[in-house]
């Protein structure tokens, strides 16, 4: 990577935009890569960073997953305790 903490971040938010599909924003970043002396990546598909681990697909899931959530029981309010004379 870069030791630039700026080119650093901007390759990672480069990664995401190209992730997304968002072209337009991709180019922005790209144009502040250039204006800041780094040549950005050829490739639409930026190789992952070293310091993320690969992603792994996600588990299958389990049976009851898709029952909706219960929802949670509204409190009930307490009267204002009474003042011991």
């Amino acid at each position: 990577m870069t030791e630039d903490p700026m080119i650093a971040a901007l390759l990672r938010e480069r990664a995401g935009y190209v992730q997304r599909g968002l072209d337009a924003r991709t180019a922005a970043v790209d144009e502040q890569l250039r204006l800041r002396g780094h040549e950005p990546p050829a490739s639409p598909q930026d190789p992952q960073d070293p310091q993320d681990p690969p992603e792994s697909p996600e588990p299958p899931a389990a049976a009851g997953d898709e029952a909706a959530p219960r929802k949670a029981k509204p409190r009930a309010r307490r009267a204002p305790r009474a003042e011991k004379t």
